[in-house]
Parts: C-alpha cells; sequence; structure tokens
C-alpha cells in the first residue's frame, strides 16, 4: 500500500521569539514578543490585560536571548543535517527587517541574517518552511497605532511582505501567514500584539483585528503568487478536535458548534469567504466588523494553498455540569478525558486524535495539509555521563506518527510534511520556561537564563534520523 510521498518533507520547526535571540543586534527593532516577561505576570500581559508598560524593572523577557540560534544557526543547521532533514520551518522577526514598521526601506543587516539562515539550510538540501509572523509584531506599531486594532496594519505587513517575497524568490517556496491565527481570540496579545484599554467591547476588537489579519493573509497570498509562481502560501491553525463528553444531543451539539468555531479563520482563508455561522454569530453580539467590497473580492479570489497546523491534544467538552476536572493543551482549556494519559504540564496525549483532526481537516477542505508543529514538553535530565534518555518522547511522537501515515495510507489525507516542533529546546510561548523541552537536541540554560547554551543531542536525535532515512518505515 501506498504510504508516504517520496518527497516527504521531515523536519523540525521553530519560531524566531523562542531560539532566535540577538534581540537587538543588527539593528532589530523591539517586537511584541522582546515585552512578554516569564513569570507571574506572563498571562495577563498575553491576554492583553496588563501592558508590558506596568511590569516590574527586573522583569526577565526569555524571548531576547533564546537559545541564541542568531549566533548558533551554522551549528545547529548542521544537526539538523545530520538528522537527515528536508525540511525547516522557522519564522522570520517583523521587526529584524523593518525595525518599526513604517520604514520605506526595509533593514539590510535583517535581510542577510536571513539569507545566510537560507542558504546554509539549502546548502544541506533543506528545504526552508517560513512563517511570516510567528506572535510577532514591531512594537512600535503595537504603541502608535494598536497593532492589528487598525487597518494600517494590513498595508504594513504587506510591505514586509512584499521585502521577503522579493529578496528571497527562487530560494523559498513555502510560507505560511500567520502562526496559529486563531490564538489572536484566546491571548489576543501573544497572537496578534493587542492589549485592551478601559471599556473597550473587547470580542469586537478581537473580530476586527481578525478581519485585518484575514484581508492582509488574502494579499500576502496574491503577491507571493505575483513575484513568484511557484511560491505555495499555506494558513496555520492551532488544531484538535473537540470530542463530545456524553452521547446527549446538547454534549453533541456543544462540541459541533466548538470545532466549527475553531475553523472559523480558516475557513475564510480556505474557502475564501466569511462563513453563514461566523456572519450570524457576529450580527447576533453586534460585533460584525466594518469590512470593504474591496476586503471582500480580496478574500474570495486568493485562498491558500495548503493548511498547516499545530496538533498536541485533543479537547473534551460536554453541558450536563458533570464533575470533571478541567485540564488544559496549548492554552485551550478542556474536560480531562478519562481515557487519555497527559504530560507534566497537564497537555492531554492523543495520538488517534491526530488521525481524527487530519480527517476533519482535509475532508473540509480538500486542501494538501501540513503538520507543522507535534510535541512533547518535558524535563529532561542529563544524566552524568552527559546523556539524555528521551523514551517518553519517542514514545509519543511514534505514536502520533503512526496516526499521521495511518490518516495517510488509509484514509488518503494528502500530507505534505511533518515538523514537530521544537526541534531543538527553546523557550516555551506558554509559560516562558526552559525546563519544558521539546527538542531532539538539549540546550544548556536553565529557566533564569543561565547556561552555557551547549547543544546535546538526545537519545531521540538518532531515533529521528532513522525515522526520517525510512520515510517512517523504521519507528522502533
Amino acid at each position: 500500500m501506498a504510504r508516504l510521498r517520496d518527497d516527504f518533507l521531515w523536519g523540525g520547526a521553530t519560531a524566531a521569539n523562542q531560539v532566535e535571540g540577538g534581540y537587538l543586534e543588527g539593528g532589530k527593532g523591539l517586537s511584541s514578543v522582546d515585552v512578554i516577561p516569564k513569570g507571574d505576570y506572563r498571562k495577563a500581559v498575553m491576554r492583553g490585560e496588563m501592558s508590558y508598560k506596568d511590569l516590574p524593572a527586573d522583569s526577565y523577557y526569555p524571548a531576547r536571548e533564546a537559545v541564541d540560534f542568531y549566533h548558533h544557526y551554522k551549528e545547529d543547521i548542521k544537526l539538523m543535517a545530520e538528522m537527515g532533514f528536508k525540511a525547516y520551518r522557522f519564522s522570520m522577526s517583523w521587526a529584524r527587517i523593518f525595525p518599526k514598521g513604517i520604514e520605506k526601506e526595509p533593514n539590510e543587516d535583517g535581510l542577510r541574517f536571513y539569507e545566510k539562515v537560507i542558504d546554509e539550510l539549502l546548502k544541506y538540501q533543506i528545504e526552508p518552511v517560513v512563517t511570516i509572523c510567528h506572535f510577532d509584531a514591531p512594537l512600535y506599531l503595537v504603541d502608535t497605532i494598536g497593532s492589528w486594532k487598525s487597518r494600517k496594519m494590513i498595508d504594513a505587513y504587506v510591505t514586509y511582505c512584499k521585502a521577503i517575497f522579493t529578496r528571497f524568490k527562487g530560494k523559498v517556496k513555502y510560507w505560511l501567514t500567520f502562526n496559529e491565527i486563531n490564538m489572536l481570540l484566546h491571548l489576543p496579545f501573544m497572537g496578534a500584539a493587542i492589549s485592551f484599554e478601559e471599556g473597550e467591547n473587547r470580542e469586537k476588537v478581537l473580530y476586527q483585528a481578525a478581519h485585518h489579519e484575514l484581508v492582509a493573509s488574502a494579499r500576502a497570498t496574491k503577491l507571493a503568487k505575483e513575484i513568484d509562481p511557484a511560491n505555495q502560501v499555506g494558513c496555520m491553525i492551532a488544531a484538535g478536535q473537540y470530542y463530545a463528553q456524553t452521547c446527549h444531543p446538547n454534549d453533541v451539539l456543544d462540541a459541533a458548534d466548538k470545532n466549527r468555531k475553531n475553523f472559523f479563520f480558516i475557513d475564510v482563508q480556505s474557502r475564501g469567504q466569511y462563513p453563514a455561522y461566523a456572519l450570524k454569530f457576529m450580527e447576533r453580539k453586534g460585533i460584525t466588523p466594518e469590512m470593504t467590497d474591496e476586503d471582500l473580492q480580496v478574500l474570495k479570489e486568493n485562498t491558500v494553498d495548503f493548511i498547516g497546523f499545530s496538533y498536541y491534544s485533543s479537547r473534551l467538552t460536554g453541558t450536563l455540569n458533570q464533575e470533571t476536572e478541567e485540564t488544559s493543551g496549548n492554552v485551550f482549556p478542556t474536560l480531562k478525558n478519562p481515557y487519555l494519559e497527559r504530560s507534566e504540564w497537564g497537555w492531554q496525549i492523543d495520538p488517534v486524535g491526530l488521525r481524527i483532526t487530519m480527517n476533519a481537516l482535509y475532508d473540509r477542505y480538500q486542501k494538501p495539509l501540513f503538520i507543522v508543529e507535534n510535541g512533547l514538553g518535558a524535563n529532561d535530565e542529563v544524566k552524568t555521563d552527559g546523556s539524555i534518555d528521551d523514551d517518553y518522547r519517542i514514545d509519543y511522537l511514534r505514536r502520533h506518527i503512526e496516526e499521521m501515515i495511518k490518516a495517510v495510507d488509509l484514509d488518503g489525507v494528502d500530507l505534505i510534511g511533518y515538523t514537530p516542533w521544537g526541534w531543538m529546546d527553546l523557550v516555551s510561548a506558554s509559560t516562558g520556561e526552559m525546563k519544558k523541552r521539546y527538542g531532539f537536541v538539549y540546550v544548556d540554560k536553565d529557566n533564569d537564563g543561565q547556561g552555557s547554551l551547549k547543544r546535546i543531542p538526545k537519545k531521540s536525535f538518532a531515533w529521528y534520523k532513522k525515522v526520517i532515512a525510512s520515510n517512517g518505515e523504521n519507528l522502533g
């Protein structure tokens, strides 16, 4: 039977703000993620409920150094090549290329840095997969126009896109317009650099910002094709199916409704129009965004080529007020599923849920899928001999890859590639921690920012190398 395609893109994924560091080097401006602290105030800032300007003077900002990919990129890409990576999904920092977001010309030092990264990848035949905006916006645009609250943000984003599409024409084929675009509704400042003023209608603000991002995504898709028709542009969602807690019709309806709301952004990006359920919801709540005929036209004419998504866990919902504890996974609150184990951070582990999610997405859109994040955050320990035995990570990834292959082999899902999250240890987006490790490669750094930054391959490094070499046939 057919399994994965011969040109399947095995690799790994990171984000600039979680690995790059060098936060003011090479002319880079301050970014929204540079002012999100670790510690007690992190969630309040990420939710847009507390201004970064009100943080204590001794706050620690882990994204500012992260794991210093900025200075270690050659060493790190060599490790990717040693594992046999076919692709590396990474993001560019908008503020590294347009420090304030308003410049007429891009920052050459910023472009040159990413050019060196891309050229190094291509040297090893590793396909760059670039996220244009991964929880990242120039802080100047946040402070002056309110980020995605403002329609002006669309033109600033398109200017940024034009610079990178032009510079990397022929070198980058795969682009993702926004990382986990639906995160805007759950962690507004982290997801879209949005904070709230007293008295603002938060839902109205968020859905207007969502509209601006959707229009920006469509305009970027159009521009990408104009500059290079070979470009493939995808959307990206934090995915994971909601299950009904019981077979009571109200539970089934509640799960269906939550799944549909999670699809909202990519319904627009993939189908080219606002779905009826979303229009009715916004009308009922009095939060319908201001939109022009031109907006609707650009959405209609510039749909994405593929569906990128992250998958960490399924979700469980119910309406019967049964005594069930809640947990969380990738920010999304969920009832605890008694049939699933959980990670140290309470994220439920559901490999079969990946297959369910893949089928839901493919059935809905009939466009190629790309799993651009999947992984296990765990507190790895370095043994006295310097080795790191992360069998739990191997088990997690093996079981997910098995279900991924079933979705392709048995269900007929068209899948481009698989880039598990945090191929190397990085700063956790949700907690700002380093001890919540995802990587095949250990990075010597602790939660307080101390450490040598030495890179140490874990047991999973050799395992994943065999997986790639066998195109998923050898998962032992």
